[in-house]
């Protein structure tokens, strides 16, 4: 049955049943679709043909062989077997992974510290004992508490605070002088063996210890100011000519119960100890350059307190004063140079580099006559430490006219220097032990020995990152190598190489001086506060020390290798901060499996240097 409806088109539209198409009419289309696909000019390929010519039937097979991409149409074996190929090397990779990460790590076991590093950690904590003032919480001495809380406002003379610093050695006096020097010392090590530091974890253990310095000088003077006219010296007093006035050696006690009067020494000229300080905060604000605020104000009490040392000329330990009978300078030239070089290093600023090389004053400080002392580094004679710096500017930057002249001579008198500790040359005697006489014979030798073993060591590397293997000592020619044999022998005979067998710091090995003179180790920490003659008992007895001053370097042998650990025979027993200061230089210079220093730091204040040009040549006249 039909049913009729408007066409839009005009004329009746008729709806069939859709069942009334009989299976002829549609094979009868079909056959007329092929006809005119076979009419067309294009060709077709056989998989167009196949699903053209395919039936219901054979169009369903034909699609199961094939999966359309959208962009491409692939075989659906083709397909599957990429896909599986995908994961398989998908899951492979995987389990390689979970093999690599779950199997144990057969890793090449660290090597054992060597001894220098062993001793380098134990030295320092020598300084930790040594602390005045207020302690850090984690200052690891069991036996120091707070002391010295009241220095320099007990003085009326004085009236402001000193707390703070380090005391000196077995008593409570704090020199500024070789207080100074130490901090240079540590300063200097930091900046070529910062690597090595921070390989011993020791890095910024040192650095603390030097800022406990540093900041300490900064409250001896008005470092805020750019001239002065004063500097506090020293706080506590040693003459014990005076009979029975308690004071710092009269007495044996505690630094944590001095009750005695501490007054502080001033000095309104003194050169040698002014140029000093500026070293040292020159060379700490070197180490403290990335903390820019600290490390400028420390530059600025460098320049504050060169500048009193060049216009108030003096020694601070005149005749007859306390400093001269304990830490007398016998000049202030050296420290000139010293102080100059170190300026020079923190600022930039040429003028400093100039008055370090100035031929005059290099005379003056002794460059150019020998001496019996010529080239023992010591807390009171700094000329050959300078030549070494500035022998490393000529090295490293070679800044030629006008400085080029006392660089070269520098340099070659660096050398000299070096010649004279090796065994053939005869400026130094040696004992049976091996050690070498720098102070000819003099108590307390050690604190030569180290500074000389670091200047060796430390020359070492800057001739090996020159590129130059060596240098000569007349016609010989010697290699690198015999420095550092010659900084290692001297070190070894310290911790132990010794006729004795006796490692000469405290704490380092079985076999180590157990009577040191120093009163805070010496005196139990029992609740009783012992007086000024009290503690006598503990100075006096045969017993060892009831606590062990870790890493304390000792004065040292005689002259024929002999030692006493007697307590009250301080020529034998008693450390120095200075002392102590060269041991940790020549420590981490000749520490850990590689050698050599960080080459650029140190000039990390100067700016490039450029040869001066010749005079143009006159003007041409036919």
């Amino acid at each position: 049955m039909s049913m009729y409806g408007r066409d839009p088109w005009g004329g009746p539209l008729e709806i069939l049943n859709a069942d009334s198409a009989t299976d002829d009419d549609r094979s009868r289309n079909l056959d007329l679709d092929r006809a005119a696909l076979s009419t067309s000019s294009r060709p077709l390929d056989e998989t167009q043909q196949s699903w053209l010519l395919a039936g219901p039937g054979d169009q369903a097979k034909t699609k199961k062989k094939y999966v359309d991409l959208g962009c491409l149409i692939v075989s659906r074996k083709l397909f599957m077997w990429t896909v599986g190929t995908i994961v398989a090397v998908a899951a492979l990779a995987g389990f390689i992974t979970l093999i690599v990460k779950t199997v144990p790590r057969h890793h090449r076991p660290q090597p054992p510290p060597d001894n220098y590093t062993l001793a380098l950690h134990k030295a320092l904590m020598f300084f930790n004992a040594q602390r005045s003032g207020r302690l850090p919480k984690l200052n690891n001495v069991s036996w120091r508490g707070n002391s010295g809380m009241k220095d320099g406002i007990s003085d009326p003379s004085y009236g402001r605070s000193l707390v703070g610093g380090f005391y000196d050695a077995g008593d409570a006096i704090k020199f500024n002088f070789p207080a100074s020097f130490a901090m240079t010392m540590l300063s200097w090590s930091v900046i070529e063996y910062s690597a090595k530091y921070e390989a011993a974890g020791e890095l910024n253990h040192v650095k603390e210890i030097i800022k406990w310095g540093t900041d300490y000088l900064l409250k001896t003077f008005n470092n805020s100011a750019d001239t002065i006219d004063r500097i506090a010296a020293q706080v506590g007093t040693g003459d014990t000519s005076g009979g029975t006035t308690p004071n710092d050696h009269y007495c044996w006690m505690k630094p944590e119960d001095i009750d005695y009067p501490r007054p502080v020494y001033v000095c309104h000229s003194c050169s040698d100890l002014a140029a000093e300080m500026a070293a040292a905060l020159a060379a700490a604000s070197i180490v403290f350059k990335d903390n820019k605020a600290y490390s400028q104000k420390l530059v600025h009490g460098a320049a504050t307190v060169w500048k009193f040392a060049r216009e108030q000329r003096g020694r601070y330990s005149p005749r007859g004063s306390d400093p001269s009978l304990f830490y007398n300078s016998t000049s202030y030239w050296d420290e000139f140079v010293w102080g100059g070089a170190w300026m020079y290093l923190a600022t930039g600023n040429s003028s400093y580099l100039y008055l370090s090389t100035h031929p005059t004053l290099a005379k003056h400080a002794g460059a150019f006559w020998g001496g019996p002392d010529y080239g023992v580094f010591s807390w009171d004679n700094k000329l050959p430490g300078a030549q070494v710096l500035l022998s490393r500017l000529r090295l490293f930057l070679s800044p030629g006219y006008p400085y080029e002249e006392i660089l070269r001579t520098f340099h070659n008198q660096t050398s000299i220097i070096m010649c004279s500790y090796l065994p053939i040359f005869t400026s130094f005697n040696r004992t049976k032990g091996g050690f070498i006489e720098l102070n000819h014979g003099r108590p307390q030798p050690l604190q030569y020995i180290v500074n000389a073993a670091f200047l060796a060591a430390v020359y070492g590397d800057y001739l090996d990152a020159a590129d130059t293997p060596g240098w000569y000592c007349g016609p010989n020619f010697y290699s690198t190598g015999v420095l550092r044999d010659f900084a290692r022998t001297q070190i070894d005979y310290i911790l132990g190489k010794n006729p004795h067998k006796m490692s000469y710091v405290v704490g380092f090995g079985n076999h180590y001086p157990k009577h040191v003179h120093h009163r805070g180790a010496s005196i139990p920490k029992n609740g009783v506060r012992y007086s000024c003659k009290g503690g006598w008992k503990w100075r006096d007895t045969k017993k060892p020390n009831p606590h062990t001053i870790t890493g304390a370097m000792v004065a040292g042998p005689d002259r024929h290798d002999g030692f006493r650990d007697v307590r009250t025979n301080y020529n034998y027993t008693e450390p120095t901060l200075a002392g102590n200061a060269g041991l940790v230089a020549a420590l981490v210079a000749l520490s850990g499996e590689k050698n050599g220093v960080d080459k650029n730091t140190i000039f990390s204040a100067v700016p490039p240097k450029f040869p001066t040009p010749p005079p143009p040549p006159a003007q041409w006249k036919p």
